[in-house]
């Protein structure tokens, strides 16, 4: 009898929610252009859930922390908020993920923004949102209870293209003419009873529909799409991976209207939605049954029981990147005097905050981290690739879902673009980044190499 089982994983897995929201007048706008520089009002709450996956053998527990913020601009920043988490699931790094929602109308997660307006709140909110995720962390870890994890594959065309020439010159748009990935990704998690426990949605798209004209607190389209979901699923948290989505982004974007980030999150949410639909029932797979003779032969697939793979495994790869030679703050003033000040002060402290953290030497050692899930693998490293990273992952492990996430500890802060974009040092993607070409290719190749060890250590037990 061939059957036909969704990829999942069974063991217990447990769930927990804060609200993260920051109080109102935060620093957060980054945006060149804004002129109001702290929030004045929240569009949606910011969230922060964690879930907790442990297997029947009594195994350390898997920890992953997905919270709505938009990007860590040190490394000490990151590990005040990720150090929680590691203590409550045990100590070691290896098994806990901390991953951001990349929100651009989210509070400024650097101490280093003191000084601007609203700045003197970004300490205090920093050791609240530490204190949030080792409390979830716990709380997940303390609830987990027997569940099955249940991956479907669904598509969504809210992201567009986003790498953008015009008259020559490379902007960072809707590219209306190249292709963009549009796979998304669900996972339910099941209770023993078939209750929906939380659900999964992995998806690349760069939540950048509100700018410098929002002056809101937001989650961006993730709010919506959170909530369209679990309306759904009878309130089940929600957690929102972002994938590779380094030159993806929503078409209409860039807009101070927080109805278009709503209508892009419904959009997303109703094909996940969609996705879920098409999941057999916990527990269950299609089996081709015997032909059945009618007006023309049948061939039925009916649902029959089905036992989840109960493997859960974590590995990291280490990969060595080089780095660009460093140009000097006084030459990036000279490259951009044209750029209007406010714009040219915001690049020149992203450079700055970049060669305090990742450019003393010539290479930068980039970890790349891997789990297993059953017939899924999570695979997670910090900066901001390009699709290709996880369209090459799938490409390779067709039969698994590979879910695929940036922005996931430390490092960051840093593109990886394909090394055909290197032929020009015009592109926003790689003049932003220290990362030297090829680097992308290399970050794949290792996660494909800690993907494969995991196989082989399947194969071997």
């Amino acid at each position: 009898m061939r059957t036909i089982a969704a990829p999942g994983f069974a063991g217990s897995i447990g769930v927990a929610r804060r609200d993260v929201t920051p109080p109102i007048g935060i620093a957060q706008n980054a945006w060149g252009p804004a002129v109001e520089r702290r929030s004045t009002g929240v569009h949606r709450p910011l969230e922060l859930t964690a879930l907790a996956i442990r297997d029947r053998a009594g195994a350390p527990p898997l920890v992953l922390v997905a919270f709505d913020g938009s990007w860590f601009r040190s490394p000490d920043d990151e590990w005040h908020i990720r150090e929680a988490v590691v203590e409550a699931a045990g100590g070691d790094e290896a098994r806990v993920l901390v991953t951001l929602s990349h929100t651009h109308s989210g509070p400024l997660l650097t101490r280093a923004a003191a000084d601007w307006p609203g700045g003197e709140l970004i300490a205090p909110y920093l050791d609240a949102l530490r204190e949030a995720a080792g409390a979830a962390a716990r709380e997940a870890l303390a609830g987990t209870v027997p569940a099955t994890l249940d991956w479907a594959t669904g598509r969504s065309d809210v992201a567009g293209a986003r790498d953008l020439t015009v008259d020559g010159r490379p902007l960072i748009g809707w590219n209306p003419d190249a292709p963009a990935d549009d796979t998304l990704l669900v996972g339910r998690v099941s209770s023993a009873d078939g209750a929906v426990l939380a659900t999964i949605v992995n998806y690349a798209c760069h939540p950048t529909t509100l700018a410098w004209q929002n002056t809101l607190t937001s989650p961006d389209y993730v709010g919506a799409l959170r909530e369209t979901v679990e309306r759904a699923t009878g309130g089940a948290p929600c957690l929102f991976l972002l994938g590779a989505a380094g030159e993806l982004a929503p078409r209409e974007q860039y807009t101070g209207d927080v109805a278009v980030a709503d209508r892009h999150g419904r959009a997303i949410g109703h094909a996940a939605l969609a996705a879920l639909e098409g999941l057999p029932l916990p527990g269950s797979a299609l089996a081709l049954h015997p032909a059945v003779e009618s007006g023309a032969p049948l061939a039925p697939w009916w649902p029959v029981p089905h036992a989840a793979s109960e493997r859960l495994a974590a590995t990291v790869e280490e990969v060595e990147l080089s780095l660009k030679p460093p140009v000097s703050l006084d030459e990036l003033e000279r490259r951009w005097a044209d750029v209007d000040p406010r714009s040219r002060e915001e690049r020149i402290r992203r450079a700055a905050e970049q060669q305090a953290n990742l450019t003393s030497g010539s290479s930068v050692v980039w970890p790349v981290r891997v789990w297993q899930l059953g017939d899924a693998f999570v695979v997670a490293q910090g900066g901001e690739c390009y699709s290709s990273f996880q369209r090459e992952l799938r490409r390779r492990h067709p039969d698994r879902a590979v879910v695929v996430m940036n922005l996931t500890n430390w490092p960051g802060q840093a593109y990886l673009s394909p090394a055909e974009l290197y032929a020009s040092d015009d592109a926003y993607t790689v003049w932003q980044s220290p990362l030297a070409e090829g680097c992308l290719e290399l970050t794949i190749e290792a996660a494909a190499t800690a993907v494969a060890r995991l196989v082989d250590e399947e194969t071997a037990r």
